[in-house]
């Protein structure tokens, strides 16, 4: 459907929720995974073997995406073994076990991670795979920004300044990279049911009466924009939010 047979995508933050659900998608599309993240090496392990159930050749490594020796790293990696990046899915993010307070009340090393992972996080990788991506002279990249940019979230200030912070990423990427043939857009899930949302909130108790199709959404809702983004069907949109929230927020 997607047209990705061959093609090879890293995923950022692969070992759970979102970003499994991502590597999945990508191999039922046809194309070949790297997945990566700082930490959860069992998570990490556990989607490889996913992507792999599905017929898909998959990879995984261990990087701080913080960091801007460890992204070259992933970069070179999958180049080696691979070949070729065709796409990247800056999907890591601090999110986690986040405790919503005051915007005067969170920590000054709390803000900085933040800012570190989701920003940050998000323009190293991008910078890594770039020299591969200039010299196949195409590639997709697609950036994780979230639907509390266009809405505001109570006690969330430093997250929601870090999702607006991606959004103007992606635009100032996307005319950088456009003469490179490279495209760069951003998906905006809503508050969407994953393991990371769990930590923060009960999600049985998400009111969905603002939202037009009435429910909440899952991992699976946000694949496809991020696929088609991805594909050859995109090769004519870059600097782009699309906003994947069932309608609750709309531009």
């Amino acid at each position: 459907m997607f047209g990705l047979e061959g093609k090879v995508a890293i995923v950022t933050g692969g070992a759970k929720g979102l970003g499994r659900v991502f590597c999945e998608g990508y191999a039922r599309a046809g194309a070949k995974v790297l997945a990566v993240t700082r930490k959860d090496m069992q998570g990490l392990e556990e989607t490889v073997k996913s992507v792999r159930a599905l017929g898909s050749e998959a990879e995984y490594l261990q990087i701080d995406v913080t960091k801007r020796a460890d992204t070259d790293k992933m970069a070179k990696f999958a180049m080696e073994r691979f070949g070729r990046i065709d796409i990247l899915v800056n999907n890591a993010a601090f999110y986690y076990g986040v405790e919503r307070k005051p915007f005067n009340e969170i920590g000054e090393e709390e803000w900085d991670m933040m800012m570190s992972v989701n920003v940050k996080g998000s323009w190293l990788p991008t910078a890594s795979v770039f020299p591969f991506m200039k010299q196949a002279g195409k590639g997709k990249i697609v950036n994780l920004t979230s639907e509390v940019f266009f809405t505001g979230s109570q006690g969330f200030v430093h997250y929601v300044a870090t999702k607006g912070a991606v959004v103007g990423l992606t635009r100032a990427l996307a005319i950088e990279l456009g003469p490179h043939n490279i495209c760069i857009n951003a998906v905006a899930p809503g508050f969407t049911d994953t393991e990371a949302s769990r930590t923060i909130a009960d999600v049985t108790k998400y009111d969905t009466s603002k939202t037009p199709l009435r429910r909440l959404g899952v991992a699976e809702d946000i694949v496809g924009a991020t696929l088609f983004l991805s594909s050859d069907a995109a090769d004519f949109i870059t600097g782009q939010t699309i906003l994947v929230d069932g309608g609750k927020a709309m531009h």
